[in-house]
């Protein structure tokens, strides 16, 4: 086998739980920010900072998990298309949330409502974390897919 021959060896269910954590952080400080009153007044723009890396960040995430992971997922395991589709609807889910937030700080919406808006992706977002996690793991430690981790779990 040539050195371009050669599989990446890719401990995808570290790798999602890498991520997953990543993310996490990621919004812990943008709540902490939120929390600071940073996003009060001219500060906004530091939260506007803070929300689009992290919007971003979740956003790649799940568009690489839709285009890479779950294809290859489904074609190893097709007794998990229901689980995928359901992880799909939930990306759906927290994409039409990150647009409500966005649009809430394009606006400046008062730190309350920026508030709920969070508080609404991180319930929702930590729910999906631990059903993918309950659901995907084990799977993830046998899975043999060629790929970037990049592309496949988002740019983090």
């Amino acid at each position: 086998m040539t050195e371009g021959e050669k599989i990446r060896l890719v401990a995808w269910s570290h790798e999602l739980r890498s991520v997953h954590d990543r993310l996490r952080e990621a919004l812990h400080l943008t709540r902490n920010a939120l929390a600071s009153g940073e996003a009060a007044g001219p500060a906004t723009r530091d939260l506007l900072l803070f929300c689009h890396g992290f919007c971003a960040a979740l956003t790649g995430h799940h568009e690489g998990e839709d285009r890479e992971l779950f294809p290859a997922i489904a074609a190893a395991h097709p007794e998990l298309r229901d689980t995928l589709r359901q992880l799909k609807q939930d990306h759906s889910m927290i994409a039409h949330l990150i647009a409500g937030l966005q649009a809430a700080v394009d606006r400046s919406a008062s730190p309350a409502e920026l508030d709920r808006h969070v508080e609404g992706i991180a319930a929702v977002m930590e729910s999906h974390f631990r059903y993918e996690e309950r659901q995907l793991l084990a799977v993830l430690d046998t899975l043999a897919l060629d790929a970037d981790p990049h592309d496949v779990l988002g740019p983090l």
